[in-house]
């Protein structure tokens, strides 16, 4: 059964033995959207999925939160648990990216960061979507920033809307309207991380690079662009996914495939 830990006012999941491993979600997620992944790890590893500062329960995130805070947010799980190995998924894996550069990380899997890389911009979609959240409307920021970043792209905003509406309000929906306005944090840490990609060549760690066969083209720039600069990394697309393959509504086993192989 998980267990909880906390480090200040972070807390995480633990369960499994092993190696260590940290995995790091993504943008409106929580721990329990690793459920499944930390499942299919925990045979043979110790897995510690955080809540991610603002998230599930995980403190409050401060005025200016932004990828320094997440940093020393991840820097603190790695001292208490001792781990140094790291899966980040979407923005969780801009923070590890970024982190690796600092913290003694020895195994680094990440799974598309969102980077500004090309023409792209990524957090295009923030005005908009701070403007429906403003206005109280949050099934439309929510379809804004999902459609932003790569999700429901091919969904007509009229259609997915009045749904989005009903789950929010309804049993399980209400968690993911309290995450749509954590969306901005990690807004700011997609904006805190813009660069050329030639700033992660400094990053030791072995490195694994996981995307989507469905997954946006300019996420697979953003992987195409880090192969030839991060000095250690081999990269491997899972066929029939996307972007969320890593979350329980996805394929986890998937990932976990290639995680095991690679932290073992």
């Amino acid at each position: 059964m998980d267990a909880l830990a906390v480090k200040t006012d972070i807390r995480w999941r633990v369960s499994g033995g092993g190696p260590k491993v940290v995995l790091l979600h993504g943008g409106m997620q929580t721990s329990a959207n690793f459920t499944k992944l930390a499942r299919c790890l925990a045979t043979g590893f110790t897995v510690y999925v955080p809540d991610r500062r603002g998230r599930g329960l995980s403190g409050p995130a401060r005025p200016g939160h932004g990828l320094r805070a997440e940093i020393a947010d991840l820097a603190a799980v790695l001292e208490e648990t001792g781990a140094r190995n790291v899966f980040g998924l979407s923005s969780g894996a801009v923070i590890a990216l970024r982190a690796a550069m600092e913290l003694p990380i020895e195994r680094l899997a990440l799974y598309e960061p969102p980077l500004k890389h090309g023409d792209h911009d990524p957090v295009a979609w923030l005005p908009r979507y701070e403007k429906e959240l403003s206005r109280g409307r949050r099934a439309a920021a929510f379809v804004t920033a999902a459609k932003g970043t790569g999700d429901l792209r091919y969904v007509p905003r009229a259609a997915v809307i009045p749904m989005m509406g009903v789950v929010i309000r309804a049993g399980q929906g209400r968690r993911i309207g309290d995450l749509i306005p954590t969306m901005r944090l990690d807004a700011a840490v997609v904006e805190d991380a813009a660069g050329p990609l030639d700033t992660y060549r400094s990053v030791t760690a072995e490195t694994l690079l996981l995307g989507g066969e469905r997954s946006p083209a300019y996420l697979k720039g953003v992987l195409s662009g880090l192969e030839p600069v991060l000095p250690r990394a081999r990269r491997v697309t899972l066929s029939g996914v996307g972007h969320l393959a890593a979350d329980d509504s996805g394929r986890p086993e998937l990932v976990a495939a290639e995680l095991r192989k690679f932290f073992r």
